[in-house]
């Protein structure tokens, strides 16, 4: 479903309102977007918003396709020379690769605007309260007080030493503050109660973290082959990681107890959150 709606939102065919879609830029923009991956955060919007009936399904795909729109604009940028300066992303050359570094620049660029299009255009039918909710959320977990400022605290931690606090703060912004946002996403889109949307978030926020474990954990004992990108390069950059710092038992032992927290936290919606609590555990035992 979301792919469908992902090579739908990015046609060939301007919008209503667009004077015309350069075909490079979307050429571009597709080949960051279209080129696989888990789906993970769309899958968790989805999810949310069905644990608390959503009535509108399409409200609920265009949101998840937004939200995926942002983290592969993310994945873009991060690739580029002046960033982590990766030539692969999902075993398919990177943007700037395939391209060039202005293409890739401008494709993310693009990709974060078209969400924010998508999230507020009339064709996502929800309370018009419940957008300005979603577009506020997202732009926080996107932007300086998430994802990018995650990302330049990231750069900022080559060839120093963060505490553990620190990189914990770090990797709740760089890659749980999305994670957490698909999880609040889906239970807005559904009306929840506060306390509810507050729940998922908490759910968000614990597997957000073990999705960084996981990631660590991967980048010290999986294969190139497998990930689909270079490993290796946190400690070729000097960056420590919690798994680097603690070790493979560790890191697989936090997983565990995440996994159990995430669980818990879930216990409340009984059966009906049984699909979240395989997500959870998928999160945490990945192969790449």
């Amino acid at each position: 479903m979301v792919e469908g709606e992902l090579r739908r939102l990015l046609d060939t065919r301007p919008l209503e309102g667009e004077l015309y879609r350069p075909d490079r830029l979307l050429k571009a923009m597709r080949h960051g977007v279209l080129n696989g991956g888990k789906r993970l955060r769309p899958f968790l919007v989805l999810e949310t918003a069905a644990l608390f009936e959503a009535t509108d399904d399409t409200a609920a795909l265009r949101v998840a396709a937004a939200l995926e729109c942002i983290h592969c604009y993310s994945l873009v940028h991060d690739d580029l020379p002046a960033m982590d300066d990766d030539d692969l992303r999902r075993g398919k050359p990177t943007v700037h690769r395939a391209f060039d570094e202005a293409a890739a620049i401008l494709a993310g660029d693009s990709l974060l605007t078209y969400a924010f299009d998508i999230v507020s255009a009339p064709e996502t039918a929800m309370p018009a309260e419940a957008k300005i909710t979603l577009v506020n959320r997202l732009a926080r977990a996107s932007g300086m007080g998430g994802m990018a400022g995650g990302q330049a605290l990231d750069l900022a931690a080559e060839g120093s030493s963060l505490s553990e606090d620190e990189t914990l703060r770090l990797q709740a912004m760089k890659t749980g503050a999305l994670i957490r946002f698909a999880c609040e996403a889906g239970a807005v889109i559904g009306g929840a109660q506060d306390a509810d949307i507050e729940r998922l978030g908490e759910f968000g926020a614990a597997i957000g973290l073990a999705f960084q474990l996981a990631d660590d954990l991967l980048d010290l004992t999986a294969s190139s082959e497998a990930m689909g990108k270079a490993t290796g390069k946190d400690a070729a950059a000097g960056k420590a990681t919690l798994a680097s710092l603690h070790g493979i038992d560790w890191t697989r032992q936090q997983l565990r107890g995440l996994v159990a927290q995430a669980e818990d936290i879930l216990e409340p919606f009984g059966e009906r959150a049984d699909t979240l609590k395989q997500a959870a555990r998928f999160v945490a035992e990945r192969q790449s």
